[in-house]
């Protein structure tokens, strides 16, 4: 598998405090790559650094041979990444459907959500055929015209991820999509970032606390502590490092 995407050396400060540090990480097209670390590791950093939300100090950050520092935050879904959210960013008095077909605004040249009783021509049709799709592969199919205001947490979470699918990309950055989903849930996430990766192609990078859901689909894991990057490589790896094991759980003379 060729490297799709690259974050080199990259650094980022906020006046005195600096939040990566010379940070690299390479992503192999169509794996799954997860980022972990404790808590104020710099993970959603790196996602915000990706995303364009934040400009790194320094450093490159790649995507199939072009720089995204180069790209406007609102280029970054066009050119085929998408994300969710670890504070989920629905727009919460529309309708699931309504968020779903909101996320296909860079392919269909149409505005959403529809008027109520509008004709809708052939792109649009398909639209709503594809979010149906979605819907029914995230088991949310029930909760099609239901406000996202009115779904509890775990369900707000799917939809948060399937709006993310219907861009169609290329790359799909998941901050923290199992937080708040009962174990059947997770299973339901499990089954989708496998075929998303293995038969679908679709590179996956997946920052994430659970780790029985990290441990069972990474094809790789880095891990970041104080915006450092301190292991890398296979689960079972990762699993028995020491500077993981210490980062998660300090030494005898930390307690």
């Amino acid at each position: 598998m060729q490297p799709l995407f690259q974050i080199r050396d990259v650094s980022l400060q906020f006046g005195g405090l600096r939040a990566l540090n010379g940070f690299s990480m390479e992503v192999a097209q169509g794996s799954i790559h997860a980022l972990i670390g404790p808590n104020g590791a710099g993970k959603s950093s790196v996602f915000n650094c990706i995303s364009r939300f934040y400009t790194p100090s320094g450093g490159d950050i790649v995507f199939d041979g072009h720089s995204l520092l180069r790209e406007p935050a609102h280029r970054i879904s066009a050119i085929g990444i998408a994300r969710t959210f670890q504070n989920i960013e629905l727009l919460r008095r529309l309708t699931v459907l309504e968020n779903i077909l909101i996320g296909m605004t860079q392919r269909i040249n149409a505005y959403f959500p529809f008027a109520p009783g509008a004709r809708r021509n052939a792109a649009e049709r398909n639209a709503v055929r594809d979010a149906d799709a979605l819907l029914e592969r995230l088991e949310l199919a029930s909760y099609r015209n239901v406000p996202a205001e009115d779904l509890d947490f775990g369900h707000q979470k799917l939809v948060d991820l399937a709006r993310a699918l219907a861009s169609r990309p290329r790359m799909l950055l998941l901050d923290e999509p199992a937080a708040g989903l009962r174990n059947r849930e997770i299973a339901t996430i499990d089954a989708l970032l496998v075929d998303l990766a293995r038969r679908q192609g679709i590179t996956v990078v997946l920052v994430e606390h659970v780790m029985q859901l990290v441990m069972a689909v990474a094809d790789r894991i880095t891990v970041l502590n104080f915006g450092e990057k301190i292991a890398e490589g296979a689960p079972e790896r990762i699993r028995a490092d020491p500077k993981v094991i210490e980062a998660y759980l300090g030494t005898a003379g930390d307690a």
